[in-house]
């Protein structure tokens, strides 16, 4: 077994489905097995994952027991030499995995491998690589410093903007969203720590390789779509359990100080005080749709839906003749017509204020997709 894909999920039905598709077509040409670990979902999730993919590993708990808790039922029950830990909010192209596979064997002393990630408008996600979060790195970030000097390696470890996202290079921290690597470190390492319940996983994780000699790398070859906002709201609860999740990191790992706890009290209210004023980007009416589709059925499935203007096209490139500036515009792709690499690619490349993009699994009857990385994401069926 070359490959298990661990999915840990919680509530996001729809999403999982379409994420376990696009991990199916990544997984065609090498020896994986898929492992979903639930964490007590109540949203029929359990009931899909029965229906349509009887061929997946299924590990339902019956509580919610954490990221890390959940992540680690899954590595125990996998046989593949290589472990991908990806969260169920996300898309990976067809070539995701070869990619890495391939990419891990030329690498120096590889521990993590990460892979450019975007959110459902196409968007960078500047935390697919970073710095640790010392107290100094976690101030500049709270302060916004890595915006004001990004050259400066004073104020841009942060983000890790010693790279740019198009680059491959050695990072300390990579995302939990999507953490590549061999299985055997990951249970050398104990994997997830399970005293933190979520949020700092990640960093303790790529922080303990880090320290074994290892060296994690940031590779932008594959881009993976990273919904974001699906498994948590940012909320009263999201702001303690992050504050708890950072306190543990620096207690964990760096020496206590008077300086250093005012310091990281100060960044963590701020940070939070940030985050919780976050807003989803104001959501545009619709007032025009296109369709990307080869399949006649399917379009007057969405015709019976959608009692606005719409335009039908067989091919990505024909949208480009379709112009229309002033109207707010949503792109409903068909993946039985369209590859899911080329909608990330697509996505990534038409990032524009009056677009928005959805999504139709093969033999799904919904079209996914979200307009930001802070807001839920939103579900039109048909």
């Amino acid at each position: 077994m070359q490959l298990s894909v661990v999915i840990l999920n919680y509530n996001v039905k729809h999403f999982l489905e379409v994420c376990i598709k696009s991990v199916q077509k990544a997984v065609e040409n090498i020896k994986a097995e898929i492992i979903v670990v639930d964490n007590a979902s109540t949203d029929g999730s359990k009931e899909m994952i029965q229906q349509l993919f009887p061929d997946v590993i299924y590990l339902y708990q019956t509580e919610n027991l954490g990221f890390p808790k959940g992540n680690n039922i899954g590595v125990h029950h996998a046989r593949g030499e290589f472990i991908c830990v990806l969260n169920p909010d996300t898309i990976v192209a067809e070539d995701t995995f070869e990619i890495l596979l391939k990419t891990y064997q030329t690498l120096e002393n590889p521990g993590v491998l990460g892979c450019k990630l975007i959110d459902g408008s196409g968007k960078f996600l500047p935390e697919s690589k970073r710095g640790v979060p010392t107290p100094w790195v976690a101030f500049t970030k709270v302060a916004s410093l890595y915006k004001i000097f990004p050259k400066s390696k004073w104020f841009n470890t942060y983000y890790a903007q010693h790279i740019s996202e198009n680059q491959m290079g050695k990072v300390a921290i990579l995302v939990g969203a999507f953490m590549f690597m061999k299985r055997d470190l990951y249970m050398e390492l104990g994997g997830f720590d399970e005293g933190c319940f979520m949020y700092a996983d990640d960093i303790d994780l790529s922080y303990m390789v880090s320290k074994t000699g290892l060296q994690n790398y940031y590779i932008p070859k594959t881009t993976v779509i990273h919904f974001k906002g699906e498994s948590t709201l940012k909320d009263g609860k999201y702001m303690l359990r992050f504050k708890e999740a950072m306190q543990f990191f620096y207690k964990k790992h760096f020496k206590k100080s008077p300086w250093f706890n005012a310091v990281m009290n100060m960044g963590i209210a701020l940070f939070a005080l940030k985050k919780q004023s976050e807003k989803s980007s104001d959501q545009h009416s619709i007032n025009h749709y296109i369709l990307v589709t080869n399949n006649a059925a399917l379009y007057q499935k969405v015709v019976n839906k959608i009692n606005k203007p719409l335009d039908w096209v067989y091919f990505l490139e024909d949208i480009q003749t379709i112009n229309q500036p002033e109207k707010n515009i949503e792109i409903l792709i068909d993946n039985e017509s369209i590859s899911y690499k080329d909608y990330i690619a697509f996505i990534n490349q038409n990032q524009k204020a009056n677009k928005t993009f959805k999504i139709r699994s093969i033999n799904s009857d919904f079209f996914i997709g979200s307009n930001d990385k802070n807001g839920r994401g939103e579900i039109l069926s048909f």
